[in-house]
């Protein structure tokens, strides 16, 4: 240090030290570079102010002439001005050179420019933000020597000032633009009298000579002509910065003819001026991940290091450099209070993060009242109004109309003086404009305005009655996503809960929200307001969250199903239903259809929510550790998460190049894993969505993953068709472990409870257990043995172990394979338990309940079953999914579970309520007999009771037990009919239950059995290839044999005649009392899949697999028409009654209606969507025109309801299930009778 500076702080030292508070003088000198981190702990170490102050002068003694001079701006900076004069006198010379030295790269001749121009130092936390910088230089290069200004503006606390000062931290600008060096002033809110002591201070800054004047200028006028000769004559090539301007007169008393680089959030301020301008804003918010990085050199730790806290600081703060270096510098001394800055930044007590730098300001609401205060009068009020706007939320113009009901270019005109003023943002989206508040803005506003909130949210409402009816709102209204979205939230918040229910509670709402948002949102809704609901009615808010919950996965869906008719499947008592009834009246009476399902009081719905977050099948879904999310991944190569109460979507992730096979939740829920068929495992951030690790290790797809239990040391296993385990350390980018040892894909794994094991299943037909902590082989169960018999060679059986679950206390391990699950003991390896489902089907997946009793179990049949362990029996049957099913997994509570299915469905199911309710359902293959004004439906249910169950009345009578394949009633109620799975076949007289057995059945499975027209008689079809007709009065038989291969269906003719149609692809003609074939018609090259008769009786339909349906005389050997067009296997057809139109349906869900006279198409129904998904939700199995032939219904995925003149759909009925085998109809085609794969029976009736 100069001897001249040295002898100037001595001989002012003691006045240094009786005034300076050190904490934020050092702060700038850090920031120089002048200062370490440990000199500073050393001074904030000594005991008293006066004590620190001297130690820091000591320190400087020691330094060089930069010490100095950064120590003289500090004083400046911090308000120290006339401590700073004393020590003017003895700033050093600093030699001009580009040599760099250690403060960041700045060359000293940078460092001496910016010092004697007062510069502010960089933050003692720095970080870079380029794109910025380099946009501010480039500005400035465009000055190019001529005067003009640049403008950097931005709302309070987004770092202008910073970025001001890092442009022209540039050797090669500064040199190359600004060689006289640059000035800075900070002007801030000033009266003229406060703005006259600026400029008279740089007056003097700029003439330290007084070659120009001996006496400082006496107001503005001279003040600027002063700045104007001084800049022109001694500093003609520099820059006048002016930091924070607020108003537009500041810049008049500067426009003198130089070149001046400005920050402010009014970015109108330039209006005033004349000359080039340049603007550069300044967003908000820093960006996480450089928000972590200010937070790390705070704390001078690692980011990984970080608290989940830092996350959600910036989180709620969106990244605002002030805030963020605010709460930074606090933690700095107080590194434990990470959880009471958040509280307080959560509840917006902006006071208490104060001051802790050298920002203007005291506290974080200062900084942003200020600029409110600044506003004119006549518009204050409306800046208040935008208190009731939610965070994140674009606000478009037309709702800021309604509620200050004023022209559009009037609100434009207001709310462009708020964004001049960076009080608020715009977004142009095409021609409309849309506005939104930084979440700072809205937390200010909120606490600033909170005793008027309440009237603010009502004005809004009041104003919004009067322009709009909710349910009227059409989606081309610029406005009306808003409404849709927070008309709810604004009635709440107005205490309006009169007019909250009406709106809740109102079908024509929840369509026309549903028809635009779906439902997760209305359901969040109904959870969110549930509190205002429930004391208006807590059965009807129940009704409508649950009629949302459960068909969340049709209303989801294109084309939107009608809600009406959804409505009506809801209970009589419900109030859904009742106002779905109000509405199909009114529309029946102008011409619409509508059916009531009048047997639904039997059916309970087990789900408690159902929703669709995937485009394909789901092969996965898991719940977070707190049970408030599910995350779910599948087909369509995606991760999803959503909220386990409501189905709203909460993160979508295309995860993978290929499908998505599984996922997991980390034990803390900071992380979810995803491993794909394209061989790669995948870490996500669970909050956020963005990938943390990807590991590529595995050379096969990686079927399986599974975090450990314990979050203090976290590792993640997972599993290969390449046979290996891998374990991964989060904290390594490499595998942790390599377990070798099964000899075939690994289908699943998972941790033990205390996680010192983990068990793998493979399709080498072992359960594996590993040692976690050496990742050494520690056991081997051999499930394959478990499946051989005395017959089968342990070489030619394939045993597929499926999965495994621990029990909670890690003592026992069940374990799926083929059918069966099997309870280990984990100590003797000891089989505990075996279960057999009794299903064909295989298991899928299974998980144990965290009671230990219980265990879910996904089979590929598509249900789900819930089985005691203790005792080895079914508790429950979970039926609903449409395909079959993949996953199931437990809540953490057990509470209840998630199934997940190739349906693109999620289920989730209250286990309590699930185990109360174990139905009794129906199989597929039901006789029905309409009578009178009778319905009269004969079924076999699952326990292999037959069933005489009254379609009106619900009655059920109970007739008999048998393995029943097929059954039907006789004309008139007197017999029924059955055929079991053996062949044989049965006849019971109802009066007295009498049982008739025919001697001679078939030799295989009966599949179709009917009565003659006087009951007499009884035919039956079965997979031998023998139609057997049985007078079983006169115990006479009859045996129709002639088709080479299965029976698919036959058809009663007039005069005793037959006609069958097999696999062979022939159809023939039969007389029933001789037994001889009349007629043989070779029909189809593939099977012949149904046959329909005219009325009339002289013509006949074949549809086949060979994608054609044909036309047929029964006096002509060929065909009439073949009718071609379809492009998948013509499942099924039907004449209209007046025998003129054929109508086909194929397995693509289409349906085409032809002109029998000539073959000639007419319409085509059911054509396929654009993703390639068939509207009719799978095959087209029946078809039946009404007696007037107008109308056609269809059966396939659900029910549809035809207009055969327009080829448009009239209504569809969503059944519960899917793949409806047959539609039975009344002949007056008001009655309607089918059972789903799920075994729910349906009677539906057209509502007059």
């Amino acid at each position: 240090m100069d001897a001249k500076a040295r002898n100037c702080l001595l001989q002012y030292k003691e006045a240094l030290e009786k005034d300076i508070k050190t904490a934020y003088i050092m702060d700038h000198m850090i920031g120089d570079g002048v200062l370490t981190i440990s000199e500073e702990e050393k001074v904030k170490n000594e005991p008293t102010q006066q004590k620190r102050a001297a130690m820091l002068i000591k320190m400087i003694l020691k330094k060089d002439n930069y010490s100095y001079i950064s120590f003289y701006n500090a004083l400046l900076l911090e308000g120290y001005k006339d401590l700073a004069a004393l020590l003017q006198d003895g700033i050093p010379v600093v030699s001009s050179s580009s040599d760099k030295d250690s403060g960041g790269g700045i060359t000293t001749y940078v460092r001496t420019v910016l010092c004697e121009g007062g510069v502010p130092q960089r933050p003692v936390v720095f970080v870079t933000r380029k794109k910025l910088v380099n946009a501010i230089q480039q500005k400035l290069i465009k000055l190019n020597g001529e005067p003009g200004w640049v403008t950097i503006y931005g709302m309070a606390g987004c770092g202008k000032s910073v970025l001001a000062a890092e442009a022209v931290r540039d050797h090669s600008l500064l040199e190359g633009c600004f060689s006289s060096g640059v000035h800075w002033v900070s002007v801030g809110k000033q009266d003229k009298s406060g703005l006259l002591m600026k400029m008279q201070n740089l007056c003097t800054r700029l003439d330290q000579d007084e070659s120009f004047s001996q006496r400082l200028p006496h107001n503005i006028e001279e003040a600027k002509d002063r700045l104007r000769i001084l800049m022109l004559r001694k500093y003609p090539r520099s820059l006048l910065i002016l930091d924070d301007v607020w108003d537009p007169w500041v810049l008049k008393a500067f426009d003198n003819q130089c070149q001046i680089l400005l920050t402010t959030r009014d970015k109108s301020v330039i209006d005033s001026v004349m000359g080039p301008k340049y603007v550069v804003p300044v967003e908000s918010s820093l960006g996480k991940e450089k928000g972590l990085e200010i937070l790390s050199l705070f704390l001078n730790v690692k980011k990984a290091d970080l608290p989940e806290q830092a996350h959600s600081i910036i989180k709620e703060c969106k990244g605002s450099p002030l805030v963020v270096s605010l709460i930074g510098a606090l933690l700095r001394d107080f590194p434990n209070r990470w959880d009471y800055y958040l509280r307080q930044l959560q509840n917006k007590q902006f006071k208490r993060i104060r001051k802790s730098s050298s920002y203007d300001y005291e506290a974080l609401d200062e900084a942003m009242s200020i600029s409110v205060e600044m506003l004119r009068e006549d518009i204050k009020d409306y800046y208040t109004d935008l208190s009731i706007l939610q965070k994140d939320v674009k606000v478009p113009t037309k709702v800021l109309c309604i509620l200050w009901d004023l022209e559009t270019e009037e609100v434009e005109d207001i709310l462009q003086e708020f964004v001049n003023k960076s009080l608020l943002f715009c977004d142009r989206n095409g021609k409309s404009f849309h506005y939104y508040l930084h979440d700072l803005q809205v937390d200010f506003l909120t606490e600033k305005n909170r005793s008027q909130l309440q009237d603010l949210h009502k004005k809004m409402i009041t104003q919004f009655q009067r322009y709009h009816q909710p349910h009227t709102l059409s989606p081309d209204q610029e406005d009306c996503m808003y409404w849709y979205n927070f008309l709810a939230y604004h009635m709440a918040s107005a205490n309006m809960h009169k007019e909250l229910c009406a709106l809740m509670f109102s079908l024509d709402w929840i369509k026309a929200k549903t028809e635009l948002v779906g439902p997760a949102h209305l359901i969040h809704e109904f959870m969110e307001y549930r509190h205002i609901l429930d004391k208006k009615d807590c059965a009807v808010c129940e009704n409508f969250q649950e009629f949302l919950s459960l068909n969340g996965h049709l209303l989801g869906r294109q084309p939107f199903p009608n809600i009406v008719q959804l409505g009506l499947c809801e209970p009589e008592t419900s109030e859904v239903y009742q106002q779905a009834k109000l509405q199909a009246k009114q529309e029946v009476d102008n011409g619409k259809l509508y059916l009531e399902w009048i047997n639904k009081k039997n059916i309970k719905n087990l789900s408690r929510l159902v929703v669709r977050p995937h485009t394909d099948a789901v092969y996965h879904a898991c719940f977070s550790q707190d049970g408030q999310r599910i995350a779910s991944c599948g087909a369509d190569k995606t991760l999803q998460v959503f909220k386990f109460e409501t189905g709203e979507k909460l993160l979508e992730i295309k995860a993978h190049e290929d499908e998505v096979l599984c996922c997991a939740f980390s034990m803390d829920d900071r992380f979810i894993a995803t491993c794909s068929v394209d061989k790669k495992v995948k870490i996500w951030n669970s909050v956020t969505g963005e990938l943390v690790h990807t590991y590529d290790e595995h050379s096969e797809q990686v079927t399986c993953c599974h975090f450990t239990n314990n979050s203090h040391h976290l590792l993640l296993a997972t599993g290969s068709s390449d046979s290996f385990l891998k374990l991964w350390d989060l904290n390594q980018k490499e595998c942790r472990n390599t377990m070798f040892g099964h000899t075939n894909s690994v289908n699943h794994c998972r941790f033990s409870p205390d996680d010192k094991l983990l068990a793998s299943c493979s399709a080498d037909g072992t359960l594996k257990l590993w040692d976690v902590r050496s990742a050494n082989e520690k056991k081997s169960i051999n499930v394959k043995q478990f499946f051989l018999n005395s017959e089968d060679p342990p070489e030619d059986m394939e045993v597929i172990v499926k999965c495994c679950s621990w029990s909670a206390d890690g003592a026992r391990i069940i374990v799926a394979a083929k059918n069966k699950i099997f309870l280990f003991d984990i100590h003797t390896s000891g089989l505990l338990a075996e279960i057999h489902t009794g299903h064909q089907s295989t298991i899928q997946y299974c998980d144990f309940s965290p009671q230990n009793h219980l265990a879910v179990v996904a089979l590929s049949q598509y249900c789900v079953e819930l089985w005691n362990i203790d005792s080895c029996l079914k508790v429950a049957d979970c039926r609903g999914h449409l395909s079959w099913v993949h996953g199931v997994m437990f809540s953490p509570d057990g509470s209840s579970f998630l199934t997940s299915s190739d349906d693109q469905t999620i289920r989730l199911w209250e286990t309590k309520k699930v185990c109360k309710n174990y139905d009794i359902v129906l199989k597929q293959e039901v006789d029905v007999v309409f009578q009178e004004n009778e319905v009269m439906v004969l079924a076999v249910d699952n326990k292999r009771r037959l069933q005489l169950i009254n379609g009106k009345t619900g009655q059920i009578d109970y007739l008999t037990e048998a393995q029943v394949s097929c059954c039907c009633l006789s004309p008139h109620h007197q017999y029924v009919a059955l055929g079991d799975e053996d062949g044989a076949i049965q006849i019971l007289e109802l009066l007295n239950n009498k049982i008739f057995q025919s001697r001679i059945g078939h030799k295989k499975a009966v599949r179709h059995i009917q009565f003659t027209a006087d009951g007499k008689t009884l035919i039956s079809s079965s997979d031998d290839s023998v139609i057997q007709v049985w007078n079983w009065q006169s115990e006479e038989y009859v045996f129709l044999q002639a088709h080479q291969e299965t029976v698919k269906d036959f058809r009663l003719l007039e005069d005793s005649r037959l006609l069958s149609w097999s696999f062979d692809g022939t159809v023939k003609v039969w007389s029933i009392i001789t037994g001889r074939m009349e007629k043989d018609f070779a029909c189809h090259q593939g099977t012949v899949l149904s046959c329909d008769i005219s009325l009339d009786v002289t013509k006949f339909s074949s549809t086949s697999a060979d994608k054609t349906a044909k036309i047929w005389s029964f006096e002509l050997p060929s065909a009439l028409h073949e009718l071609r067009g379809h492009n998948g296997c013509v499942r099924c057809s039907a004449f209209s009654v007046d025998s003129t139109l054929l109508a086909t349906g194929d397995d693509n869900g289409e349906i085409r209606i032809w002109n029998v006279s000539n073959g000639a198409l007419l319409r085509l129904c059911a054509p396929i969507t654009e993703e390639g998904a068939s509207t009719h939700g799978g095959w087209v199995t029946d078809l039946c025109f009404s007696p007037d032939r107008k109308m056609l219904v269809s059966a396939g995925g659900y029910l549809k309801w035809w207009n055969v003149v327009t080829g448009e759909s009239s209504q569809t009925f969503y059944t519960h299930g899917t793949q409806l085998k047959k539609i039975h109809v009344s002949t007056d085609f008001k009655t309607f009778v089918t059972v789903d794969n799920l075994g729910i029976l349906y009677i539906l009736q057209i509502l007059e």
